[in-house]
């Protein structure tokens, strides 16, 4: 009953206040925004899903996200990861489905991609699945595969080194029944074995519909937060294929709601730390102590950061050497029933005013001085246990100050931005610094929303470039081929990788699309002078996981970490790229592996990928 007052309370309060605003609002930009209707695609990417014969499509839950809406965690869809799995020196792709079977797509090195799913024995029809990540947990030289699940039990698939796979979840004691979100295999204890981490939310499915065969999701958002939480798992890698629960000892239990992960050692004292995003919640930073265990650092670190994220990403905007965070805070732009946000006058609003962060849960409604605004606010607040001195309520770019210190300046950069899920980051154009692509939207029963593209302007500072650069508006048009309910439903994007696919030093990027076609941008920027390192551990992990490079050209200094999954859902490329313009010359590379070796190569050759493995020993 009390769900019920507050959404009819919202309903009718906020679209009023959402309406005043749109005619009298002290945020308004004096020049109006382009239309995103009104550009034609071009500029540096073209999508060529269909043509490069990718013919997957993400199919969602028709009694949660159908005709039938719900708020729930079914409208998150599912993940994208890049890995060479089959060793052949390309890149492949596997997409998550929730209705029907995952796709693995393998790379044939021309450009064009072919279905090997049913070959390799990693469809998983059976359940409803979430997100993926690549790994060789087990050194072998063959990479991994690891799904999760929403309720149907996580899998472990061990590569067999022929293209297929085989089910060793149980034997390697990682079967785990949950709902579950992200998973990232990271070497927290520095023994040279991948060890494993997964984010959970709470248990916000009810019964089990035999007949759709899955479990029901929550009825509506207020219902969804009350679910009982859930908590993260670590699993620590025995070396012999095993693993074994170490959260409590490690302390990486959480909060609940865990979304998405960066891993990345941001104190730069050798040991990898973790970001986990909080969907309800603040992000929490937990700083590795080194002796198995870590500590929540978030308030010393950083202070503020993004209510209700999902996405977080760990890389050098700035060129400084330093790796900075970016997170995207969705849940702040949630606060509308879906009738209310569906509506163009709201749309409209947003259109004009993405830039603006607002100081409240309830957006632009908290800037009304009466008592119904402040009646939703509080009420809210009370729902979720918000701490207004802890948090932030939009996206939120932390940089690195060094020392373990972190000063937050998305506003400055020109990151805020509407409905943002997942994060992939990479220097698309070459230039030498990287940019932001933010998958976005909601899809049906809301107005339509467009992905992200936020060039790097080498000034500490992103403009969006969707439309110029081709992103934007999809080639298929804003609406699926489908109706639903007789209503015409918008596309969206949920997450999305990023990979140099036909290894020719431009950077493409996949996404997977909710109850829809993925899109695959190819690069088409004009060819620019780069550089590539594909790494291998010999005493650190044989994936190199969390190996920083560092170019140096004269006085400045350009820095790349090899990734875990991270972005939300999605696992990127592990190869390392430096654009570099017009610059001719690498004075020296300098790795910095995960076992504490120093390499450094004077003078790497540019426009060409590098293979490096870890020497025994450095001068």
């Amino acid at each position: 009953m009390r769900g019920n007052v507050l959404l009819g309370l919202l309903a009718a309060f906020l679209f009023a206040a959402l309406a005043l605003a749109f005619f009298i609002d002290p945020h308004r930009s004096p020049e109006e925004p382009r239309d995103w209707n009104e550009l034609g695609a071009g500029g540096g990417f073209k999508e060529s899903a269909r043509q490069a014969g990718i013919a997957f499509r993400m199919k969602c839950l028709p009694g949660e996200q159908g005709e039938d809406f719900k708020i729930n965690l079914y409208d998150h869809g599912c993940g994208v990861a890049v890995g060479d799995y089959d060793g052949d020196g390309y890149e492949d792709i596997y997409f998550v489905n929730q209705l029907g079977t995952n796709a693995l797509y393998r790379n044939r090195g021309d450009g064009s991609f072919e279905d090997a799913t049913r070959y390799a024995g990693v469809g998983l029809g059976d359940r409803i699945c979430v997100g993926a990540t690549f790994a060789d947990y087990d050194n072998d030289g063959h990479a991994d595969l690891y799904v999760t699940s929403t309720r149907g039990g996580n899998v472990l698939f061990k590569n067999l080194g022929n293209g297929k796979f085989r089910d060793v979840t149980k034997e390697a004691g990682v079967d785990l029944v949950a709902h579950c979100q992200t998973a990232v295999f990271f070497d927290y204890d520095g023994d040279g074995f991948l060890d494993l981490f997964v984010t959970c939310t709470a248990k916000w499915t009810t019964s089990f519909d035999r007949a759709a065969g899955y479990y029901r999701g929550a009825a509506d958002l207020v219902n969804l937060a009350g679910s009982p939480r859930e908590f993260n798992v670590l699993y620590r890698n025995n070396g012999n294929g095993t693993f074994s629960d170490v959260t409590v000892k490690a302390g990486l239990k959480g909060v609940g709601w865990g979304g998405d992960t960066s891993v990345f050692d941001f104190d730069e004292d050798g040991y990898i730390d973790l970001l986990v995003t909080n969907m309800f919640g603040r992000s929490q930073l937990y700083r590795n102590n080194g002796d198995g265990s870590f500590a929540d650092v978030t308030d010393k670190a950083l202070g503020r950061t993004s209510w209700g994220a999902i996405g977080s990403k760990a890389f050098d905007f700035d060129n400084d050497g330093k790796l900075d965070l970016l997170i995207v805070d969705m849940h702040s732009d949630m606060w509308l029933p879906a009738d209310v946000l569906a509506s163009q006058q709201v749309a409209e609003f947003m259109k004009k005013n993405e830039k603006v962060r607002y100081p409240g849960v309830t957006g632009p409604s908290v800037l009304q001085k009466n008592l119904k605004a402040q009646d939703a606010e509080r009420m809210i607040a009370a729902q979720f246990q918000i701490k207004y001195d802890r948090v932030i309520f939009g996206n939120t770019l932390f940089k690195n100050l060094g020392g373990g210190r972190f000063k937050e300046v998305a506003d400055e950069a020109g990151l805020e931005t509407f409905w943002p899920w997942g994060i992939a980051t990479g220097d698309f154009d070459n230039d030498g610094f990287e940019d932001v692509f933010l998958p976005s939207g909601m899809g049906y029963p809301y107005f339509y929303w467009p992905n992200r593209l936020l060039m790097n302007q080498g000034d500490g500072t992103f403009a969006e470039s969707a439309a110029k650069e081709g992103i934007e508006p999809p080639a298929g048009g804003q609406h699926l081929p489908e109706k639903i309910g007789n209503v015409p439903a918008t596309r969206s994007s949920r997450c999305a990788a990023v990979a140099d696919f036909r290894n020719n030093g431009g950077l493409d990027i996949v996404t997977n699309n909710f109850n829809d076609a993925p899109y695959y941008f190819k690069n088409q920027f004009p060819q620019r002078n780069y550089l590539s390192l594909r790494l291998r551990g010999s005493k650190s992990n044989r994936d190199a996981i969390g190996a920083v490079a560092r170019l140096r050209l004269g006085d400045k200094t350009v820095v790349r970490q090899v990734h875990a999954a991270g972005g939300y859902l999605s696992h990127s490329s592990r190869t390392l790229h430096f654009g570099l313009g017009d610059q001719r010359h690498v004075d020296r590379l300098e790795i910095q592996w995960p076992s504490g070796l120093r390499q450094v190569i004077d003078a790497p050759e540019i426009n060409r990928l590098h293979r490096i493995v870890e020497p025994a020993a450095t001068r």
